[in-house]
């Protein structure tokens, strides 16, 4: 006679549980295909349920993009969170690296290892243009990232917190470009336009 197998009784997920996995998967689908350009078909296979049940739980694709977009965000924290907690432990790891300069060249390397949080960020700002929704909740989670970095730092100089900035989206356009430096004598200019036909942009 056959030996009897007990099945194992299918654990039931909990909806927290799924929640999170749809917006982690949500951030690598939106990183890639933007708001418009997302099959929310395509996230819900990824975590093995039916359409239907993620709009159970985020009644629009937008409030989809948006939780995801508030993890991407949530995520660089963390990142700027560690590099201070870093610089606290074990001072600065270059010369005459402040706190803030720490930060920065964490970031840098982050955005390195993480595409989908920079591709993210890049979708976040480029759906603002079309949705005032949107354009305040990704102004409200950069205002807070400001404040984060104010705080965390120690700076308090709004000439310094710009430059950090704007170095920062700097970086976020060098990585999706490809290229390490983005200032215009570095060669990547003439690099990029050798072998061009001379014909108008856009052609």
């Amino acid at each position: 006679m056959a030996a009897s197998t007990k099945t194992e009784p299918r654990r039931r997920v909990p909806a927290a549980e799924r929640r999170d996995a749809l917006i982690e998967a949500a951030v690598h689908h939106f990183a890639h295909g933007g708001l418009q350009g997302t099959k929310v078909a395509s996230i819900a296979a990824d975590v093995g349920v039916a359409q239907p049940y993620v709009f159970s739980l985020f009644p629009t694709k937008r409030d989809l993009f948006l939780a995801a977009v508030g993890r991407c965000f949530g995520k660089i924290d963390a990142f700027f969170e560690a590099a201070a907690a870093e610089y606290d432990r074990n001072g600065p790891a270059e010369p005459d690296e402040d706190k803030l300069k720490a930060i920065g060249r964490s970031y840098m390397g982050a955005i390195g290892d993480n595409p989908d949080l920079l591709l993210l960020q890049l979708q976040a700002y480029a759906a603002c243009g079309d949705d005032a929704e949107i354009q305040t909740f990704v102004r409200v989670e950069y205002a807070r990232l400001v404040g984060l970095i104010r705080d965390i730092s120690g700076v308090d100089d709004d000439e310094r917190l710009d430059g950090f900035f704007q170095a920062g989206m700097w970086c976020n356009v060098a990585a999706a470009l490809g290229i390490e430096d983005f200032s215009v004598g570095s060669g990547w200019v003439q690099e990029s336009l050798a072998g061009v036909d001379d014909q108008p942009a856009g052609a």
